[in-house]
């Protein structure tokens, strides 16, 4: 018997999918929503720009 290496890709696609599959069996929810839902969110986050570290103390 010859042993064999499978290589996994894991693409931003997938991730989408395991996690949209994983909400939609807690929520109830269809998975095309809530993958739709992660994407938009995805978008909203980029436009909002990291707070940076001021050299002002508080």
């Amino acid at each position: 018997m010859k042993n064999e290496i499978v290589l996994y890709q894991v693409t931003q696609a997938k991730i989408y999918r395991s996690v949209a599959s994983s909400t939609a069996i807690e929520t109830g929810k269809p998975v095309q929503e809530i993958e739709r839902q992660l994407k938009q969110n995805r978008i909203l986050a980029k436009s909002v720009g990291l707070a940076s570290k001021s050299s002002d103390p508080i």
